[in-house]
């Protein structure tokens, strides 16, 4: 049996002192809060990010194209829907779906009061699946049946509110145009994104109405809105379809559309980097603690050890070994702690948010195997490594001096 690892085990799990006994426990409670938090950490920032991304994804497309001119206004400039060039960009391997749509701002109004907003006019080919996950009440318009669905509206649960309105309610909506037009509408649906940028603004209904206000041709429409495949790739899927569009069109991507809640986003992992430092510190110290308390708790056993012939390296091996076990067991209790807590969550929601603030009224949790596994790996080399250093407080201790150490 290998001497340094025989020596460790019996100092380990054998051992009757007590002076040091405090302080391991703390380096142990040291590593497994700092691994839990982390592991907390990504899930977190990961669950975020995934379920904000998804919710605008799934209101506005990951990209759009449009009329390439200095509109800015909430209506389209239109031009006239292309199947040559449907086909074309549909048959990039980046886009899986390509929507026609078209917008136009209305004031609403039912029981007395009013709200501004802006009337999003899709088709029967549109994508209602996210819509369908932020379904508070009622039903997605049935805008296969065109004489029944150019009457039906889906608005959020903040307009809703705001007017008292429920599904099977009639409204008006006001078209500030010359002449003024004013049509009627029978609430479909409420939803609810949790993201004032569409809540506060929004409501869907049918192109086809649009097209009628605006006085356009049939086949014209406000813009596309796209699917890709890979989110991941998606300043690669905008380059693409650019290339395949004429200049008179231009594709614009949701980062590009909604910058504010991507920019916020980016800042959140920043802030994991800062915590994840912070963890790794923490449970650094505490080893680094526990490990030099160790060494001068057993500096008489180091003098005997060295008058008898071990050699330094050895003696630093014991206690190495003996860190490693209490390295081993903070990760798994930390890995306990951080995954239990993601699994409880995930599963109940215990913990609640204000959705005004966070855009949903829970924390979201994402898991994913790679950032335990590469948690796990790069905390348990950090600590192992920065123990070298500590432990070679062993080699400035004399055998004569420390064997009369009490």
């Amino acid at each position: 049996m290998n001497f340094a690892w025989f020596v460790a085990n019996r100092i380990t799990f054998k051992s009757k002192r007590t002076f040091s006994k405090l302080i391991v426990r703390i380096a142990i409670i040291g590593i497994m809060l700092g691994l839990g938090v982390m592991i907390l950490s990504l899930g977190i920032v990961r669950g975020f990010k995934s379920a904000i991304r998804e919710k605008v994804r799934g209101f506005s497309g990951d990209m759009v194209i449009v009329k390439n001119d200095l509109n800015g206004s909430l209506e389209n400039s239109p031009f006239k829907a292309n199947p040559d060039l449907e086909k074309k960009v549909s048959a990039s391997p980046l886009i899986t779906r390509m929507m026609p749509y078209a917008t136009k701002p209305g004031i609403i109004k039912a029981k007395g009061d009013i709200e501004g907003i802006v009337l999003k006019g899709v088709d029967k080919t549109y994508d209602w699946s996210v819509f369908k996950k932020n379904l508070v009440s009622g039903h997605i318009p049935d805008l296969a049946d065109t004489a029944t669905g150019k009457k039906q509206l889906l608005i959020s649960k903040f307009v809703a509110n705001r007017l008292q309105l429920k599904p099977g309610d009639k409204v008006l909506i006001y078209f500030v145009q010359e002449p003024l037009r004013v049509r009627p509408f029978v609430i479909s649906g409420v939803f609810s994104f949790g993201i004032d940028e569409v809540d506060k603004t929004y409501v869907v209904g049918d192109i086809s109405l649009i097209n009628r206000l605006n006085n356009w041709a049939p086949d014209e429409i406000g813009g596309y809105e796209l699917k890709v495949a890979d989110f991941n790739r998606l300043n690669a899927a905008e380059d693409a379809v650019n290339d395949l569009l004429p200049a008179r069109l231009k594709a614009y991507t949701i980062m590009d559309n909604y910058p504010a809640i991507f920019a916020w986003l980016d800042l959140l992992d920043g802030n994991t980097s800062v915590v994840l430092s912070l963890m790794i510190i923490v449970a650094v110290i505490n080893m680094i603690s526990a490990l030099l308390i160790m060494i001068l708790e057993r500096t008489n056993m180091i003098g005997i050890l060295k008058a008898m012939g071990a050699a330094n390296w050895t003696i630093q091996k014991v206690f190495l070994f003996n860190a490693l076990y209490l390295i081993c067991l903070g990760m798994l209790l930390g890995n306990a702690f951080g995954l239990g807590i993601e699994i409880i969550q995930y599963n109940t929601h215990i913990f609640q948010l204000d959705p005004a603030s966070y855009y949903m009224n829970f924390v979201p949790i994402q898991f994913k195997w790679t950032d335990l596994l590469l948690l796990n790996a790069g905390t348990f080399l950090v600590c192992l490594l920065v123990m070298i250093g500590p432990s070679m407080l062993v080699t400035k201790i004399t055998p004569v001096k420390a064997i009369r150490f009490k």
